[in-house]
């Protein structure tokens, strides 16, 4: 091999040597999050998707148009028990609920970008606009609710040799 070649190599090892030096050292400063413990962003998004189930089926039981182009009202109550379980999940500080609520944020984010796209309108554009921060925002936010539930579950208990 040449040396540029293995000098590129060293400095790519060195980089990565310092990316998991700083991960480690992220993941040692984070405070896992207890049973029960609810930040704000976890409390927000407890709220936002009871908030969106009770709009899902409401817009599922009132929207004619919905029914008669082939949605239908199974549908809009199933999805909004999916909502409604990843709201007790979250509430309850699983990661799991916490992660799939946090993939339905992403691809409302996705969905409003495309939407905004084909928008007709100043006010369906800035709908879009909103749901995309708003839901990034959020999604962002989870991030590291979800680091510090991780961390709880990766800690042993008090009192428990540590492996």
């Amino acid at each position: 091999m040449s040396a540029p070649e293995d000098e590129r190599r060293d400095a790519l090892a060195r980089g990565y040597a310092r990316g998991r030096a700083r991960d480690e050292e992220i993941r040692a400063a984070l405070v896992p999050l207890e049973r029960g413990e609810r930040t704000t962003a976890l409390t927000v998004a407890v709220a936002v998707a009871v908030l969106l189930a009770i709009g899902v089926v409401a817009g599922a039981l009132t929207t004619e148009d919905l029914r008669e182009k082939g949605g239908t009202v199974p549908f809009g109550i199933f999805l909004a028990a999916v909502l409604l379980a990843c709201a007790w999940g979250m509430w309850r500080t699983s990661y799991w609920a916490v992660l799939a609520f946090e993939a339905f944020l992403w691809f409302q984010v996705v969905m409003a970008a495309l939407a905004l796209v084909v928008a007709s309108s100043w006010a369906a554009a800035a709908v879009c606009v909103a749901v995309i921060g708003l839901s990034g925002w959020l999604a962002w936010k989870l991030i590291r609710v979800m680091a510090r539930i991780q961390a709880r579950e990766r800690t042993p208990p008090p009192g428990d040799p540590a492996p």
